[in-house]
This record gives C-alpha cells, structure tokens and sequence, in this order.
C-alpha cells in the first residue's frame, strides 16, 4: 500500500528569507511632520486663549466688580427705594479718591452696575472698574466728567454702547448723591483726537458751562482702531438719604 507524503524541506541553508523593508521618509517629509505638529498645538493654544480671552476674563471681571460694589456700599446706609426728590439747582461736586461711585445705566439692565475708580491705567479698567480720566472733573462739578472702560473681555462694562439712545439717563451714585445725565449725542474718533475730554468737549476753545459726563471704549469690536464716544449731560441730582432717583429702577439697588 502506498501513501502519499511530502517531500523533504530545502535543508536550513538553502531557505530564502523574504523581508519588506519601508523606505525612509525624505528630509522634507520630516520637516512637513514636525512643521503641521506645531501648527495643530498652535491652533490649540490659540483657541483656549480665545476661550480665556472672551468668556474667563468676563467671569473675573464681573466677579471682582461686584466685590468692589460690595466692599463701596458696605459702609453706606442703604439707600430707600422711595423716589428721592429730583434738585436742578447748582449741584454739589463728588469727592473722587480711589473708588468712589457707581454707575448705573439702566438701557443696559435693571443688574447693571459698574464701581467707579479713580485712574485709567490697566490696574483699574482689567481690576473690574469703570476709569475716571484724572484730569477731569468730577460728578456734578461744571465741565466733562469722563469715564473709560472695556467693550470687549474684562467684564466689558461698555459692550452695548451703541443701544444708548439720546435721552438715556446715565446714573452715578457717590457716597452721598445720586447724578442723573441724560444722553445727549455720540460719535466716533481717532485715538489721538483728546479734544472730547476736554471740560467743554463741544466746543474746546470755549469755557465749560454745565456739567458734562462722557463714556469713551474701543471701537470697532475686537479693534482699538478707535473710539466710540458718548456724552451725557447733567438732568439733575439727588440726595442718596432721600431714596433712589426716579430714573433708576427699584431692582437696580
């Protein structure tokens, strides 16, 4: 009986070993590779610095403006929500050294508020602070009271800078007064063009002759190319004893 059967392997030395080798990568493939890696980490880190820049900084900035409120009203009598009776008479001039007021601008909310400081450096306006100019005057006295602060990050006190309409009543409250301006006009301007801090910003050659408030922020969005300026004019004041001043809402307080 036969059976079938294999032949004998190839002895050891006689085998053929078959390899795949992979062929090593050019100079510019390796420099493509290492040059699209730091792109992908640079996109990365762009992307949470703009995640920290728009939505991280707001949360601290409102966070340390309502400390700062805080820290102002709690050595005040807290104000009455009775209407105070509204004064067009000469209006007493506001004490300014550090924080010394609020800002309220109810087109922006009945929860707006913004602390006041003395000083426009960086300190002040990324510390959670609307800016006072120095070199301006201060609530109620003749000539521009003029404040500055953030459209974008920071808080972003003037983001909607642009809704105010004329007749709109920027409010600031000092440790004794309530200042009721009304909007009067806007525009925009260049960086340099200083003039609209001036005590009369209407007409600078001239002597002031009322009380004047202005906001100045960055304009465009996301651009310091300009500024978007704001003046208000002073309606009246109130007694901060008396009660809240008839413009500002009872839920602002």
């Amino acid at each position: 009986m036969s059976t079938l059967t294999h032949p004998d392997p190839l002895p050891t030395r006689h085998r053929r070993r078959t390899t795949h080798s992979r062929p090593r990568p050019s100079a510019g493939n390796v420099l493509l590779g290492f040059i699209g890696e730091l792109l992908i980490t640079a996109g990365v880190l762009i992307g949470l610095f703009v995640v920290w820049q728009v939505y991280y900084t707001d949360v601290i900035g409102q966070r340390a403006a309502s400390e700062h409120i805080e820290q102002f009203e709690s050595g005040l009598p807290e104000v009455s929500s009775d209407v105070a009776e509204e004064n067009r008479e000469e209006a007493p001039v506001a004490l300014g050294e550090g924080q010394f007021g609020v800002l309220y601008v109810p087109r922006w909310g009945e929860d707006y508020r913004m602390p006041i400081a003395e000083g426009t450096g960086m300190d002040i306006l990324d510390g959670g602070f609307v800016g006072h100019y120095p070199s301006t005057q201060m609530p109620g006295e003749i000539g521009n009271f003029a404040l500055a602060g953030h459209r974008q990050s920071q808080g972003k006190p003037f983001r909607y800078v642009e809704e105010l309409e004329d007749g709109d009543p920027l409010i600031v409250r000092t440790e004794d007064h309530f200042y009721v301006y009304r909007v009067s006009s806007n525009r925009i301007v260049y960086p340099d063009q200083v003039e609209v801090l001036a005590p009369n910003p209407f007409d600078p050659e001239e002597e002031p002759s009322t009380s004047v408030m202005t906001l100045t922020t960055c304009h465009p969005l996301w651009s310091i190319r300009e500024r978007w300026i704001v003046h208000a004019e002073l309606d009246y004041w109130t007694d901060a004893d008396d009660g809240r001043p008839a413009d500002l809402p009872e839920g602002s307080l």
